[in-house]
């Protein structure tokens, strides 16, 4: 059984995905947790009633539509850690830098508290109704708290067939097996294929076939057969999960290089009239092939290029609040990326030596192109012209700044980072452009509201109302640059707000109703709202067994006082010393007695509690992030996040050096160690042009603005508000009077590369999601066609075959639809003779199918839904029309019985014996020679024994073996018979013989 059900990104124009895949037994696989650009909690409660009954949870992409959803799932729903989650290693990396400079760049992905929650809040406490404008955020979580929630994701590597866990309120997965394939598009970006007993299920949502400068395709096809035919993993399945977005999109002409061409020639066509060019991106995925053609290309212009070059005076900056943590997993990462990348750090490692090696020898004898190439010795990664910048501050002096310039900018959608506030800087000017790097399909059904800021440039774009302005690129084509005519751009700007008043008084009536349903009364187990002495307080009053513990009344008594408890706040301050009990050691300050003459039960101890070392069969379980690489511990400003790395310096009894807090000096200026009077240590590095630049190989060229604004001591990275906010958003306008470029960089398969794959792959079904309604119904209409002459049936068994359902529409594409449950009567299975075949139960058996009443208790609970749903049906339909005594008759189930004596003899004659297995000759050959046998291959697939016994394999699979009278005299003497039977005998053992009768 497979019932596909797509919870977000089908035939929509939001771009995030969420799909639940059910298979039999129970065993439920959510992949992908994604949230579009607007943030909205409403869009995450179908995932959020389908947590409890979750296996396991599968990540594809490290972008916001397919995780951005992931650590707001981890905070605010219980039972979502508890899941095993799978990915591969630049997925978690990067995907922990997304979120991480999502969370510090607009507010709303902490998350709106729904009016309705605010209104049962207020219910439950009697107060007056809350005003239903008001929009409450909740508690984003912290960096750290980023870093620990993708510290639970179990690291996978390509083509590595893994048997995952379950959840522990899981059933169990019965040999399920999870295999992740490279899907191009991003880094680290997977297919997920699945195998569960007949259900071959492949997931590729988001690929790209084309080898990019970064990233290699899609490992669709196999290498080894020319690139010809779809590897035998991945070819046909019972089930194809694509995504239809791009399916109305033509490839481009030239490819990967003329698009790259493309993107040059747009901007060199700008900075040389001195505009500035803004390229809206993500922060993880896209932007590295972004920022790795832009650096390249500036380093060739600079190195090869003629003075008068534009991009020499031009410059280059990527803004994004925590890009220097990406870019440094992503040097990290090039055995993911595609063999160039590799190789080209290679080939700089080898001349880099080389050049040291020669400057050992002699010095003095190094011409001007050794310093060329000296300069030029940086890694793919390793920036001398991109300068990267994560601060509000940096971001204002660039813009305000005179000059041309090239800014990447986080996100593409435009809705948050810094994208969207240098869009309203540069809006105004007519020599400045925006480049669009993703479209967004056909929006004219698509209301005006519900548009993103990069969604309305994009509908801009294609109704060019305004004129297009055509520059010539360097291969003498036209490029289309899109005037706005000074249009007014409405946006919303959403600002984090502190709480005050009756404000805070309404969060806090939310957060108690909501620890109320989490936990109404703490668990012996239960740390959720109590601390740790709560919960030993508990479980010792469960395990005590003296007669004077088990008073009814001092029983009701510890309940009320649990519930009393529960329903206060974290703080205890309301709490008297009756109700503390013992507690009162622990809970109120100064208290360093508590008279226990007459008490009884735990309240006659001190509450000390144990802290238990957790131990299996192997003895003390370790910490696997104990044994982390360097490059693979969660860093925030250069600090160890383990074990709450940046609150350690904070603690009691922890050493502080000079110039920490609380070190200052009498006339109130900081030590030696302050930022104010310590300027940064910087390699002095000489680019081409000789040029002194400081930290090159991090943040690019020498720009003497910036370089003065990182050591103001007031220029602090911005800082997340924390405490009871909420969201207040200002309308905001602007005349726009830049143009509008569009050069395709999402890096998604297109029409062609679907309609070549998609017939390759033959997969029995096909579900299309992730796309619009438009593009969905277009590549539904081709594959219908294209899918008929590959398989034998019918036109309506290929219009039956693909599938493209909505969001919340359940789809069964299980390969058995047609089965049915037999109930086995206990005569037969008592007379069924099991073998075992590498690890497989193998039977035959042979019955007389009958019927047993439907009504029988035991079949009732084993029987499929689908046959007593069938059943019902049949039985409404005909009571009407039958007596009810024939009614009652209907109401049976199959059965198979033992064979009666007279049929038994008749079908033994008939049926033939036949072998399970697929026995190796070279095995079969170890296994005799082992046993003192001589076995040779004599031609292709014949193995002779002892010179008497000759096995062969035939094309179909078949073993014969014939057996001579006479051995050939090289080999020794040895019996025909009991060379013969030992062959046999070695045979009978790798393969089931399954009799007839």
């Amino acid at each position: 059984m497979f019932n596909f059900t797509p919870l977000l990104g089908a035939q929509s124009l939001s771009a995030a995905s969420q799909s639940l895949l059910e298979l039999d037994g129970g065993v439920k696989v959510l992949v992908d947790v994604g949230w579009d650009e607007h943030f909205t909690v409403d869009k995450l409660k179908a995932l959020e009633r389908h947590i409890p009954s979750l296996s396991i949870i599968l990540l594809t992409h490290a972008t916001t539509s397919h995780l951005g959803a992931f650590a707001h799932c981890c905070k605010n729903f219980p039972l979502f850690t508890q899941i095993p989650i799978y990915a591969t290693t630049p997925v978690i990396s990067l995907g922990r830098t997304l979120l991480q400079d999502v969370y510090s760049s607009t507010p709303l992905a902490s998350s709106i508290i729904s009016a309705d929650s605010l209104a049962d809040s207020s219910f439950a406490s009697g107060s007056d109704p809350v005003d239903s404008t008001l929009q409450l955020l909740l508690t984003p979580p912290t960096t750290e708290d980023i870093a620990s929630y993708f510290a639970l994701i179990h690291p996978l590597k390509y083509s590595q067939p893994h048997e995952p866990l379950p959840s522990s309120f899981s059933p169990p997965l019965n040999g399920l097996k999870i295999t992740a394939y490279n899907a191009g598009h991003t880094l680290g970006g997977t297919i997920w294929h699945l195998q569960h007993g007949m259900e071959s299920i492949v997931y590729a949502v988001d690929w790209n076939q084309v080898r990019e400068n970064v990233l290699s395709g899609a490992a669709w096809l196999d290498a080894s057969g020319g690139g010809a035919e779809v590897i035998e993993q991945l070819r046909k399945p019972t089930a194809l999960i694509c995504s239809s977005r791009g399916a109305g999109k033509d490839s481009l002409t030239g490819g990967r290089r003329r698009r790259d061409d493309l993107l040059l020639d747009t901007i060199r066509a700008t900075i040389a009239k001195g505009g500035t060019v803004l390229i809206p991106t993500d922060t993880s995925a896209r932007v590295l092939e972004l920022a790795y053609l832009l650096e390249h290309a500036w380093r060739k212009e600079h190195t090869d290029g003629s003075d008068e070059s534009p991009f020499k005076s031009a410059r280059l900056y990527l803004a994004s609040k925590n890009v220097g943590a990406t870019m440094r997993y992503a040097r990290s990462m090039l055995e993911w990326m595609d063999e160039n990348m590799v190789k080209e750090l290679e080939a700089i490692e080898a001349a880099t030596t080389s050049i040291k090696q020669h400057k050992r020898n002699d010095s003095k004898q190094m011409g001007k192109g050794d310093t060329k190439s000296a300069g030029n010795a940086a890694g793919p990664f390793d920036f001398k012209h991109l300068r990267l910048l994560e601060r509000k501050k940096q971001v204002d002096t660039i813009v305000a700044a005179k000059g041309a310039r090239v800014i990447l900018a986080s996100d593409s959608s435009l809705e948050w980072g810094f994208s969207k506030e240098i869009l309203h800087q540069i809006a105004n000017d007519t020599s400045n452009l925006i480049i669009l790097t993703e479209s967004y399909g056909n929006l004219d059904d698509v209301d005006e509201d519900q548009k993103s800021l990069g969604a309305l440039l994009w509908s801009w774009y294609q109704e060019r109302r305004d004129g297009v302005a055509l520059e010539l690129g360097a291969d003498g084509q036209n490029l289309e640059q899109v005037h706005t005519g000074g249009r007014q751009l409405q946006t919303h700007t959403a600002e984090r707000v502190a709480l005050q008043g009756k404000e805070l008084l309404v969060y806090q009536q939310y957060l108690a109703t909501q620890r109320r349903l989490q936990n109404p009364i703490p668990l012996g187990n239960s740390s959720s709202l109590e601390t740790s002495a709560d919960a030993v307080d508990e479980t010792s009053s469960t395990s005590s067994s003296s007669s004077e513990e088990s008073d009814p009344e001092r029983q009701g008594k510890a309940l009320n006082t649990s519930a009393a408890v529960a329903n206060l706040n974290r703080n205890k301050t309301g709490l008297t010393k009756e109700t503390l009990g013992v507690n009162v050691l622990l809970r109120q300050p100064g208290v360093y007695d508590y008279d226990v003459r007459g008490k009884k039960g735990r309240e006659q101890m001190f509450p000390f509690v144990s802290k238990r070392r957790r131990a299996d069969d192997f003895g003390e379980l370790i910490r696997p992030d104990e044994y982390l690489r360097a490059e693979e511990r969660d860093e925030v400003d250069g600090h160890d996040m383990r074990d709450d790395g940046l609150n350690k310096k904070g603690r009691l009894g922890q050493k502080r050096k000079w110039g920490d807090t609380g070190l200052q000096s009498i006339n109130g200026s900081n030590g030696p160690g302050s930022a104010s009077k310590r300027r940064q240590q910087r390699p002095n590095i000489t680019d081409t042009n000789g040029t002194a630049n400081g930290d090159l190989l991090e943040n690019g060229f020498h720009d003497p603005d910036l370089d003065d604004l990182s050591d103001d001591p007031g220029s602090e990275p911005d800082e997340v508000m924390n405490g009871p906010s909420k969201v207040v958003t200002r309308p905001q306008s602007v005349e726009a009077h830049l143009k509008i470029a569009f050069v395709d960089f999402a890096g998604l398969h297109d029409q062609r590369s679907l309609s070549m794959l998609i017939p390759l792959i033959q997969p029995r079904k096909l579900i299309l999601v992730s796309g619009t309604v438009s593009e969905t119904a277009v590549l539904a209409n081709q594959c219908r066609q294209k899918l008929v002459p590959a398989s034998s049936e019918s036109a309506d068994g290929a219009q039956n075959s693909v599938f493209t359902p909505s969001n919340g529409q359940m789809v069964d594409a299980s390969v058995d639809t047609n089965a049915w449950t037999v109930k086995l009567s206990n005569a037969l299975v008592k007379r069924l003779r099991w073998q075992n075949v590498r690890g497989l139960g193998i039977v035959t058996l042979m019955g007389h199918l009958g019927a047993m009443p439907v009504d029988d208790q035991e079949y009732a609970d084993n029987s499929s839904k689908k046959r007593q749903k069938l059943l019902k049906e049949e039985i409404q339909e005909d009571d009407a029309q039958k007596p009810p005594a024939e009614a009652k008759l209907q109401q049976t189930a199959p059965m198979l019985d033992v064979l009666p004596a007279s049929m038994a003899a008749a079908t033994r004659s008939v049926a033939q014996p036949l072998h399970v297995g697929d026995l190796r000759l070279a095995d079969l050959r170890k296994i005799l020679q082992s046993a003192g046998h001589t076995a040779d291959f004599r031609g292709e697939g014949t193995l002779l024994i002892d010179g008497l016994v000759a096995v062969r394999k035939s094309a179909t699979g078949r073993i014969e073996v014939e057996g001579g009278g006479l051995g050939l005299p090289e080999y020794p003497v040895r019996s025909p018979e009991s060379s013969f039977y030992a062959v046999k005998r070695r045979i009978y053992e790798g393969l089931a013989v399954i009799a007839g009768g």
